[in-house]
């Protein structure tokens, strides 16, 4: 269930950080990824997700909740749901989670994923990353996309770095390096750029845009590549090899999805 929220939460320096994100109001977000391999799975998981988890945040002020599927899921054995929450602050991750597992109506509405039996469980396997927003970009973002949610494509991406060191000059590079405003300029409807806090790919940066369909993605990439600012940008001696190892992730959002 949202146990693995907390258990992360145990971990981390509270502390340290309180004051200056109440300060400088960066969001936090937790990123929930889910394996399933049949139909009766991803029909748990699509009546949990949709009756019981996004009701209840959504009752506890978190209302812009995305809730995607990977687009390799057609072809592919491994196939998964992610969840993207968004959090005005460390304290609220654990303290909505809390709030969720107590509220009847949730558990009423999710029983059938909550109770599943061992031999028929909901799901093979359950991730959960604990991310912060980028000091240049503190806050979520709807995108603008006309198209119908099915044919929108969200690209996730994932940047590994070989030290921490490194991995905060990555950071400096989309923010004072000015790259986020690159990728503004060229409207990728980013959703959200973030440092990775606690999660099984360390040190490293996730961020998403969105696109009306692959074809305006593969457009967008093309204007990004040959653009005058990013060829300069990633020329500086100062932005070179802080990258190790990226991954990248094409999405749909789901029917009942806030976006």
């Amino acid at each position: 269930m949202l146990a693995t929220i907390l258990s992360l939460i145990i971990l981390l320096p509270l502390a340290s950080w309180t004051e200056a994100e109440k300060k400088n109001k960066r969001e936090f977000y937790q990123l929930k990824i889910y394996h399933y391999n049949t139909m009766q799975q991803e029909q748990m998981l699509d009546d949990y997700l949709q009756n019981a988890l996004l009701p209840a945040l959504h009752k506890n002020n978190i209302s812009k909740v995305g809730v995607f599927k990977a687009v390799a899921n057609d072809t592919a054995t491994d196939k998964t749901v992610y969840v993207l929450m968004p959090f005005k602050n460390l304290d609220a991750v654990s303290k909505t989670a809390e709030k969720i597992i107590a509220d009847a109506d949730y558990q009423t509405t999710g029983a059938a994923f909550i109770n599943a039996h061992y031999k028929t469980p909901a799901y093979l396997r359950e991730e959960s990353i604990l991310l912060k927003a980028f000091s240049l970009a503190p806050q979520m973002q709807i995108p603008f996309l006309k198209a119908a949610k099915k044919d929108r494509v969200y690209e996730l991406r994932s940047y590994e770095s070989p030290s921490e060191k490194i991995f905060k000059n990555k950071v400096h590079m989309f923010n004072e390096g000015d790259e986020i405003g690159l990728f503004k300029r060229l409207n990728f409807n980013a959703v959200f750029y973030s440092e990775v806090i606690a999660g099984n790919k360390m040190p490293n940066l996730m961020y998403m845009t969105s696109f009306e369909n692959m074809e305006d993605r593969n457009a967008h990439w093309k204007a990004f590549g040959s653009d005058t600012a990013w060829v300069k940008l990633k020329s500086m001696p100062e932005y070179q090899n802080n990258v190790s190892h990226i991954d990248i992730t094409f999405l749909r959002g789901v029917a009942y999805s806030d976006f």
